[in-house]
């Protein structure tokens, strides 16, 4: 138990609370790291020095590059989520035309509303 008094609510409440809030820390300082890594935009040099900070000051470390490099970790991801819809787009041979059309035969057919469609659609173009 991390909290003295013998086992009360109170005290598992607080010990899953705990656990729970390392447990994001960890996964908050992964993605960091993996972004860290993934970047091309910045040298060797300022990488080894944000790995440095985030190993002597792990949660300031980790607050920081949230704070400065947020907005950064957020298109860099949208921008590899893109990438690889667009490879596999690629490799299962996916085209905006079939499926446009296929589209079309569902609305012809009733099976989706016009509602729908204009989703549908939209999506697709995008």
């Amino acid at each position: 138990m991390l909290f003295d008094g013998g086992f009360n609510f109170w005290n598992f409440l607080a010990d899953a609370i705990t656990i729970f809030l390392f447990i994001m820390w960890i996964w908050i300082l992964i993605n960091v790291i993996s972004d860290l890594f993934r970047r091309h935009d910045v040298s060797g040099w300022i990488k080894a020095l944000w790995i440095i900070g985030l190993i002597f000051v792990p949660y300031l470390g980790v607050l920081a590059y949230l704070i400065f490099q947020g907005h950064g970790m957020a298109a860099r991801r949208l921008q590899d989520v893109k990438h690889a819809r667009d490879d596999m787009r690629r490799f299962i041979g996916f085209s905006v035309a079939d499926e446009l059309e296929k589209l079309e035969k569902l609305k012809a057919s009733k099976t989706i509303t016009d509602e729908e469609y204009a989703r549908l659609r939209a999506r697709l173009i995008e």
